[in-house]
């Protein structure tokens, strides 16, 4: 038996191999896997669901969608400045009378506290001499000019007249500067002018703003000097809340933006943004950030944390509603619609705001997406993979 040469067998292995090769062509894919992304070839695979969880799928076209940039940052509550009182006494004396206590909630002009002071007492002493004296003096200066247009009274009784009055008056309305600076009103000195008063004068503090009485420092009998600080008084109606920002987020930001304030527990508050720091923060590199919230329910405390949000409206991007998004192992995606079956992609995501989350790779616009029952889909493709070993 003739064997057969080595190039006749060389021929004969070269064909049979490109036949086989012939007999194993691949298949085009049925949605080209996108090159920013791979997936397992199980994961890759189509899903065709049964008809009872078909019915229960909801798909939605890809569209754009304006993502708005949302910033959050821890912030504290704090007073308001303008909306803190803190009453001292403005004459050397002893506390007579307490009229409030700690907690109470005062109105603007309310009695606090009496102080009796001999140095008042003087004070008033001295007040009312010298407004019986500029009386006095202004009488005779008027009744000399007329004498002095009649040529009655010489022309230098005239000038003496006028400075005696001039410095009477002087003399008065100093004494009049003082008390009015420690605290008596145009009222009270009127009813000292005309009598209307008791031997043993008081200094009566009164609160200058309403609030709540959140300080007291004084009781009766106690001793007191100019300056000594006796009660505080806050009204916490409209409160500051403070936020520092990354020097990035508060580039973003300008005074009158509006921010949402959320405490633990309470409902969220919108305010005003009313000031960003200038400069920022030494140590953390942060811009502090100021709102100003009616706090007219008295939501916010003083001293509490709070979060603190602020919303910028976006451009209008390609999005997906949040609903949509499901996670495979380590990939976030979505499931696109493919005639009766459907296929799992992974997704290359941007910014993320309440119900919609920007995609920047992975779906094109008027695909759609499975945005209600992919955790069904998400069950077969998991149960497929177990099956064969994926």
């Amino acid at each position: 038996m003739t064997r057969p040469s080595a190039s006749t067998q060389l021929i004969a292995a070269t064909w049979l191999l490109l036949a086989g090769c012939g007999d194993h062509a691949p298949e085009p894919a049925a949605h080209p896997p996108d090159p920013a992304h791979e997936l397992s070839p199980a994961s890759s695979r189509s899903i065709q669901p049964s008809a009872a969880i078909r019915a229960r799928l909801h798909t939605e076209p890809v569209a754009k969608h304006s993502v708005p940039d949302v910033v959050t940052a821890p912030g504290e509550v704090a007073v308001d400045l303008k909306q803190v009182a803190q009453i001292t006494s403005r004459i050397e004396g002893q506390i007579e009378q307490i009229h409030v206590q700690l907690g109470d909630r005062v109105r603007k002009g309310q009695r606090l506290a009496a102080i009796g002071s001999l140095q008042l007492d003087q004070l008033i002493e001295e007040y009312l001499v010298a407004k019986a004296q500029a009386d006095v003096a202004e009488n005779s200066f008027r009744r000399t000019e007329t004498l002095r247009a009649n040529d009655i009274v010489p022309e230098k009784k005239l000038i003496e007249d006028k400075g005696r009055y001039l410095e009477t008056t002087a003399r008065y309305q100093h004494i009049r500067e003082k008390l009015l600076h420690m605290g008596l009103s145009n009222v009270e000195l009127a009813a000292l002018e005309r009598g209307l008063h008791d031997e043993n004068h008081r200094y009566t503090l009164t609160a200058p703003i309403g609030g709540t009485v959140v300080a007291q420092h004084a009781v009766r009998g106690q001793g007191v000097a100019p300056g000594n600080a006796l009660f505080e008084i806050v009204d916490t109606s409209r409160v500051w809340v403070f936020a520092n920002l990354s020097i990035e987020q508060a580039r973003k930001f300008k005074e009158g933006d509006r921010g949402t304030i959320l405490a633990k527990g309470a409902d969220a508050i919108t305010a005003p943004l009313t000031y960003l720091a200038p400069i920022a923060d030494e140590t953390t590199r942060t811009i502090q950030a100021r709102f100003e919230v009616d706090n007219a329910q008295g939501q916010l405390k003083p001293r509490e944390y709070v979060e603190v949000t602020l919303t910028l409206p976006g451009a209008p991007v390609l999005a997906l509603p949040a609903s949509a998004l499901t996670a495979v192992g380590t990939l976030r995606g979505a499931f696109i619609e493919q005639g009766a079956a459907y296929l799992f992609v992974p997704l290359e995501l941007g910014r993320e705001s309440g119900d919609w989350v920007e995609v920047k790779r992975g779906v094109n616009e008027q695909d759609r997406v499975v945005t209600a029952g992919a955790f069904d889909l998400k069950n077969i493709l998991l149960k497929e993979q177990i099956g064969t070993g994926d």
